[in-house]
């Protein structure tokens, strides 16, 4: 309740001063889990640019609009030439489009931490209610949804175009589950990797340029030395070289447990017992990156 002292000017004139001071809230409390549900819609609704500026949405969309309108080429090409099968199988199509999601990554990644660290906000998240575990879970599930999204999609495209062009329904829907849980690893990973390297600086174009190096550096690296060991006739140590790169690591995994075709060259790809080590890789580098997150934000927040 406002409390009003009035105050005589040396003029004559009535001033008056209005003490509003603090009040309190007796509304409902929605704790935790409310909290932790906003961060984590609003940041995926960041990372396509929604509830943003123009400009924003300009380049997550544009991304999305690239990644599945190859999907509805091959779709159009497989009705109108009645084609026996697709063009790309399900597990094969983020591979190819590996450098338009590594793009996204690396735009995506410091949208989503770069500038609460900027602008020292994050102090502010766990004041209360929510807790260092919260925001890294929020943030690291919807950027992982986000890039889910960005890769699902276009086997949704490929799914249903290959429906209506009436091939098989079993094999169809067998390598879209394949697809999807390839891509699900995809998204875990590349989103991990992204947010921790986004989280080291607060220089949104300093993470942009961090994320697309180790992305594409690392898999042009690993892809190279793979083609000296088959040039060499060193095709055991192949797989093992694959072992190096985000890329190559799902490319393994799926590989070895998936059915898809390895884009190794040669096309040699990790053996059963070998794609047990990429998928202990996968599921460590997703683990690590959760682990290092905790101790930045831990830090941030003192």
């Amino acid at each position: 309740m406002a409390v009003e002292h009035p105050v005589t000017a040396p003029s004559g004139d009535q001033t008056r001063i209005h003490n509003i001071g603090y009040r309190s809230y007796d509304g409902p409390r929605l704790g935790r889990a409310y909290a932790r549900r906003s961060l984590y819609s609003q940041s995926l609704r960041g990372a396509y640019g929604l509830g943003r500026s123009v400009k924003s949405k300009v380049l997550p969309m544009l991304l999305f609009v690239v990644m599945c309108v190859p999907a509805a080429i091959m779709v159009a090409v497989a009705v109108a030439t009645k084609a026996d099968e697709l063009q790309v199988g399900y597990t094969r199509y983020a591979i190819i489009m590996q450098a338009v999601i590594s793009l996204y990554v690396a735009s995506q990644a410091p949208q989503s931490v770069s500038r609460d660290l900027r602008f020292k906000t994050v102090p502010l998240y766990f004041s209360r209610p929510i807790e260092t575990a919260d925001y890294v879970r929020a943030k690291f599930a919807a950027l992982a949804s986000a890039l889910f999204v960005l890769t699902a999609a276009p086997l949704l495209v490929l799914y249903i175009g290959a429906l209506l062009a009436k091939l098989d329904f079993a094999d169809q829907t067998k390598g879209f589950a394949q697809g999807l849980v390839s891509v699900a690893l995809l998204s875990l990973l590349f989103a991990g990797l992204g947010l921790v390297i986004a989280s080291v600086t607060p220089r949104r174009g300093f993470g942009i340029a961090a994320v697309i190096a180790v992305l594409t550096i690392s898999y042009g690296a690993v892809s190279t030395l793979q083609a000296i060991a088959e040039a060499q006739n060193s095709t055991g140590s192949i797989p093992w070289i694959g072992l190096f790169s985000p890329v190559t690591l799902i490319d393994g995994v799926q590989s070895a447990f998936l059915g898809a075709t390895s884009a190794f060259p040669g096309g040699i790809g990790p053996s059963h017992g070998e794609g047990v080590v990429y998928v202990l890789a996968v599921l460590g580098l997703i683990a690590a990156s959760y682990g290092l997150l905790m101790r930045r934000y831990r830090r941030v927040g003192l």
